[in-house]
């Protein structure tokens, strides 16, 4: 049991120091494959925006919640300098892709079906977003989403907004 403690906390220990994934901390640059096009993403290119960052599945109840408000929300913002980017974990990408079809975003879709990203940023719930400002440091960290969410999550993106 000592030793189980003792390995859990060494294991905890690491995944703050080689993971991006605390609030504070700057994002990673990373490029991944596009769900819905032939083409992939940098993070870079979102230098100078609030992001949303959501890791997500097609499997996630939550997730079906969700999409259809960040949807609209991206609509309101999007003029004033604020993305969406949602991340699939699915490893079947055809589960993803139909997801994204029935819920007809027009936010970047990224796939990440071997979960390399979701394990820096320590992705250990569905969904789990990360509101990252203009500089490209995480402000805000949410597990899980419920309509009643929308409104706080707003809230500290407008505010991010409002900063030069």
């Amino acid at each position: 049991m000592k030793k189980l403690s003792s390995l859990l906390l060494v294991g905890m220990l690491s995944s703050f120091t080689a993971n991006a994934s605390n609030v504070g901390e700057a994002v990673p640059e990373f490029t991944l494959p596009s769900l819905t096009k032939n083409q992939t993403t940098s993070f870079k290119q979102f230098k100078g925006k609030v992001v949303y960052l959501d890791f997500w599945a097609s499997w996630c109840a939550p997730c079906r919640t969700s999409f259809p408000l960040l949807n609209k929300l991206h609509h309101k913002l999007k003029a004033q300098g604020f993305e969406v980017v949602a991340i699939n974990l699915d490893e079947e990408p055809s589960n993803a892709a139909q997801f994204v079809k029935e819920f007809a975003v027009d936010f970047t879709v990224l796939r990440d079906a071997k979960g390399e990203w979701a394990d820096k940023f320590v992705v250990e719930s569905m969904p789990t977003s990360f509101i990252i400002d203009k500089q490209g440091i995480i402000k805000h960290i949410h597990h899980g989403f419920a309509s009643d969410d929308l409104a706080e999550l707003e809230q500290k993106i407008t505010s991010l907004l409002a900063r030069k």
